[in-house]
C-alpha cells in the first residue's frame, strides 16, 4: 500500500534532531512521496536541501497569508524565479486566514498575486483557507471569470459539504489532515464522506494537528498520514487500501509526481 502526504513542514527545527528516524517511520508506514509546503520564500534553501537529501520529497514555494505584510514586488519576482527549480511542483501555501488576522485587502492582494504566478508557470496552487471560505471562493471565481486557468488543492480542509462543493466545482482537490479524526469535527467528517473520489487528497500538515490516536503529541509526522487514510476509509465505507490508491493517484495527477 502506497501513501502520499501532500502537505508537510519537515524543515522546522523540531524535526532536525532525528529526521532520519522520522523518514524511516514514514517509509515503514508506506509513504512513498511527500509534498513540502512553504511558509516564507526564505525557507527555500532549507526545503530544497531536504528534497535533495530525500528523493521522495517534492516541494512548493510561496508566502503564507499570515505573512502577507511581508509581500513586495521583489517577493513576487523571487517566488517566480525560485519556482522553476527542480522538484518544485506547486505555488504556496497561499490563501486567506481571517481567524488570526484581519488585514483582508492585503491578504487578497497577495493571494491574487500568487494565483498569477501559478497560472503563468502552469503550476498548481496550495490554498490555506481559515474562516475565509466565502472570500476564497470569490477570489477564485473572479480569477476564473477573467480567464485564468487554475488547478490546486484546498489544504487541511475544515469546511462543510456545501463549501466543499464550491471548490470541487471549481476543479480543486480537497485535502484532509488529522483534524478529520477529531471527535468534534463533524462538518469535516461530513465533507470527507461526500467529496468526489477523484478530488480527494490526504496530508498531515506536520508538525501540526497530530491525528487520533496520536493526538496530544507535540509533534505530528508524515507516518501519521496512515491514520488520516484509515479514518476517511471508515467515513466512506471503503477499504484503507482503496483510499490509499485513489489519493495516491490524485496526488500524482495534481502535482505531476511519478512513482
Amino acid at each position: 500500500m502506497q501513501l502520499i502526504d501532500t502537505h508537510v513542514h519537515i524543515n522546522f527545527d523540531v524535526f532536525q534532531p532525528d529526521l532520519e528516524a522520522v523518514r524511516s517511520r514514514w517509509q515503514q508506514a508506506g509513504v512513498v512521496r511527500l509534498v513540502h509546503s512553504c511558509v516564507l520564500p526564505s525557507e527555500f534553501s532549507s526545503i530544497q536541501a531536504i528534497a535533495t537529501r530525500f528523493p521522495e520529497v517534492s516541494f512548493a514555494v510561496g508566502l503564507h497569508p499570515l505573512d502577507a505584510e511581508k509581500w513586495s514586488d521583489e517577493t513576487a519576482e523571487l517566488i517566480t524565479s525560485l519556482a522553476v527549480a527542480e522538484k518544485v511542483v506547486a505555488i504556496g501555501e497561499t490563501g486567506l486566514d481571517f481567524y488570526k488576522a484581519d488585514n483582508i485587502e492585503q491578504q487578497i492582494m497577495v493571494f491574487e498575486s500568487q494565483l498569477a504566478i501559478a497560472t503563468s508557470l502552469n503550476l498548481p496552487i496550495i490554498i490555506h483557507c481559515r474562516d475565509a471560505a466565502e472570500e476564497v471562493k470569490q477570489v477564485l471565481h473572479k480569477w476564473h471569470n477573467k480567464g485564468g486557468e487554475l488547478k490546486g488543492v484546498m489544504h487541511c480542509w475544515g469546511g462543510n459539504p456545501e463549501e466543499t462543493n464550491w471548490f470541487v466545482d471549481l476543479g480543486f482537490y480537497i485535502s484532509f489532515s488529522g483534524t478529520v479524526t477529531f471527535k468534534n469535527a463533524q462538518q469535516i467528517q461530513a465533507s470527507a464522506a461526500m467529496v468526489r473520489s477523484d478530488r480527494l487528497l490526504i496530508e498531515t500538515d506536520c508538525p501540526f494537528l497530530a491525528p487520533v490516536p496520536k493526538r496530544g503529541q507535540k509533534r505530528n509526522e508524515p507516518a501519521n498520514v496512515l491514520y488520516v487514510a484509515e479514518q476517511i476509509a471508515r467515513l466512506r465505507g471503503e477499504t484503507v487500501e482503496a483510499i490509499a490508491s485513489q489519493t495516491t493517484q490524485n496526488a500524482c495527477e495534481l502535482f505531476g509526481l511519478v512513482l
